[in-house]
């Protein structure tokens, strides 16, 4: 569990620079550069996440279960995952009416996610981390919002043709996942 926590702190860390203090990331990109920024971001990204995936693996290893969620909550996270992919494709095609009125679909899809998680894994490994990624999810929102506020920032209309390829790409994207990818790279198959 240890290299779980240390992961999460220095991935989310990193992560969370722009929530904590906008001013100084903007002062040390300026004054480093943004290709160094960009670079020791990525390695601590890096670290962090290699650490997180890590630490999961050792705490699945010895699972301590703190709640036996209900069968149906499978069923209520595979809907909650599919709608979480057709945010996170929303954050990538230009032009989608998605990411128009949501503005920030990738930290509502990383929510989704979690929550998703948490509903259907009731021991304490997933509860660190998808906990840890729904409060860090909810604070980058909640920043990324009233940075836009502030900023004045406007998010221009979506197309249809846009939204549709928006969400084609995610319902792919969580079919191939959720069929074949979650059991390779996770051992657990949510569907099928």
């Amino acid at each position: 569990m240890t290299y779980l926590v240390l992961g999460l702190i220095i991935f989310l860390g990193v992560h969370s620079v722009r929530i904590v203090n906008e001013d100084w990331r903007t002062r040390t990109r300026a004054r480093i550069g943004e290709g160094s920024w960009k670079g020791l971001y990525s390695v601590a990204s890096l670290v962090g996440f290699g650490l997180i995936v890590w630490g999961f693996g050792q705490a699945r290893q010895q699972p301590v279960q703190l709640w036996g969620p209900p069968i149906g909550m499978r069923h209520v996270a595979s809907l909650l995952t599919l709608v979480a992919f057709v945010l996170l494709a929303a954050a990538y095609v230009p032009g989608n009416g998605i990411k128009a009125r949501v503005h920030h679909p990738m930290v509502l899809g990383v929510m989704l996610w979690a929550v998703a998680h948490l509903l259907s894994n009731g021991n304490i490994g997933h509860v660190v981390l998808f906990g840890s990624f729904l409060v860090w999810a909810m604070a980058d929102f909640l920043a990324a919002r009233q940075r836009d506020a502030a900023a004045g920032t406007s998010y221009a209309h979506g197309t249809a043709g846009a939204t549709g390829i928006t969400v084609a790409v995610g319902v792919g994207a969580w079919i191939a996942f959720a069929l074949w990818l979650h059991g390779l790279l996770m051992g657990v198959r949510p569907v099928g």
